[in-house]
């Protein structure tokens, strides 16, 4: 029986399950919207004929395992009991969070296993193996998740919606680009330069759009994305448009490059040459710029701006109100995860060794947006998984070679990434709408328990 004053809450019962045939009806439904929306999409397949050039094949078994997949999953969706939903949904509440111990001993261990991965990747796939788990996996997950924190700082701290970070990601790596290229700068000072222009551009974004929130500063900051873009493609003396730029000087270690010369790095350590000598540089340094993004970001929640950036999130008249400048607020937003984006971009160009405007498109933008709000607005960690699970799930598909032999051999799983990335982005706005991760930590508490002083209360007594 509840106590008085207090209202139980309200779970949904047995009966509120719907009946098989209403289930049976919804699953039918959603089997032909799946037929309807694959058809235009799935249905016909592109082959290249000797004779006849290039022609459509159809790929009905294709459409039909989608059908049946969409008609067994909303069967069993409709048919589930809602109280065992509410039974997990409270089991997972009732966990106990982890101590600051355990919290610590975690995150040590996190970051051994990062430092240790080349060295796990080298001892299960020898040499020419590792070189793909590295470089596929381990910089490029590590670049998306310097990206993400980065925008983390805008969207997750600031609360305010950025649709065209990767401008940030272009200007950083066509500014060290330029520098290495036109004054022959290493990467070592083409690399802060590249993080500086793209705060300047973070500041010159963060003026036009003080004024604006929600929808209208997406839309702005979607604009800017694409003036960016634009002026890579059309600015050729200086960009060379959509060729690129091609022969960008890679880093070195002190000075000692990663080739095969008397005065390489293998030479000066008296190693055999090996590709994977740049590989695994390359993961620790990118490893290095990620680990300094979250240390910089914890640090600065720590700071006024930190709380600042908060607040304005929650409600920005309030902030007002209480003598915050949201001006400096939101430039210092921009400004500070455009460089992060910039020192991102510079990595990226030198780790490539050529960049285009074709790298910086608006779904690179959508990519790292995702992220951020799969993994948690605000929360670093959830970022982390959010960028490993969506990364690393697409070069996964890379390796289901198998799944030819079921769907025949011109079937490339790497062609439905965006599917199941959209299938993806639905399910979470459903089932978990604030994130993997949604709860965050306060940026400041007292640690334990203290007394109110009995001046402080109307009774009397603390």
């Amino acid at each position: 029986m509840a106590k008085p004053g207090r209202i139980d809450d309200e779970r949904p019962s047995d009966a509120a399950t719907a009946s098989p045939s209403d289930a049976l009806k919804l699953a039918l439904k959603t089997a032909l919207v799946v037929i309807g929306l694959s058809t235009p999409v799935v249905l016909f397949g592109t082959e290249q004929d000797p004779s006849r050039g290039v022609v459509l094949e159809p790929r009905f078994a294709l459409v039909a395992i989608l059908a049946a997949i969409g008609f067994v999953a909303t069967l069993a969706g409709v048919l589930l009991k809602p109280s065992v939903a509410t039974a997990a949904t409270s089991a997972i509440s009732r966990i106990p969070s982890p101590s600051p111990a355990v919290a610590k001993v975690g995150k040590l261990a996190a970051l051994g296993l990062l430092i240790a991965y080349p060295a796990i990747a080298l001892g299960l796939s020898g040499g020419g193996g590792a070189i793909k788990w590295i470089d596929n996996f381990g910089i490029q997950i590590l670049i998306y998740v310097m990206l993400g924190w980065g925008l983390n700082i805008v969207v997750g701290l600031a609360g305010l919606l950025d649709l065209g970070y990767v401008a940030f990601y272009a200007v950083g790596a066509y500014s060290s680009a330029l520098l290495a290229k036109t004054f022959g700068l290493s990467f070592w000072l083409a690399l802060p330069l590249a993080g500086i222009f793209a705060a300047l551009w973070g500041i010159l974004l963060g003026f036009p759009v003080l004024r604006l929130r929600g929808d209208y500063l997406a839309i702005v900051t979607l604009a800017f994305g694409e003036i960016i873009r634009l002026v890579l493609i059309n600015w050729v003396d200086l960009t060379n448009g959509n060729a690129g730029i091609s022969g960008i000087p890679r880093p070195t270690f002190f000075g000692l490059p990663f080739n095969a010369s008397d005065q390489g790095f293998a030479a000066a350590f008296g190693l055999e040459f090996s590709p994977q000598h740049r590989v695994i540089f390359l993961y620790y340094l990118i490893l290095a710029l990620t680990l300094l993004t979250a240390f910089t970001t914890n640090r600065l929640r720590r700071l006024p701006v930190g709380r600042a950036w908060e607040a304005l999130r929650e409600d920005e008249i309030a902030c007002r109100s209480l003598g915050i400048d949201t001006v400096k607020t939101k430039l210092t937003a921009f400004a500070i995860g455009a460089m992060f984006g910039g020192f991102a971009g510079a990595f990226f160009a030198a780790r490539q060794g050529f960049i285009s405007p074709e790298s910086f498109v608006f779904m690179e933008s959508a990519v790292i947006l995702a992220i951020v709000v799969l993994g948690g607005m605000g929360s670093q960690i959830g970022v982390a998984v959010a960028a490993i699970v969506m990364i690393g799930g697409t070069e996964l598909l890379r390796e289901l070679d198998w799944m030819r032999e079921i769907f025949g051999a011109s079937f490339d799983p790497t062609q439905y990434r965006m599917l199941l990335f959209g299938l993806a982005m639905v399910l979470m706005m459903l089932w978990k709408p604030r994130g993997l991760v949604s709860t965050r930590e306060p940026t400041i508490s007292l640690g334990a328990r203290k007394a109110i002083s009995g001046a402080h209360v109307k009774e009397g007594h603390g």
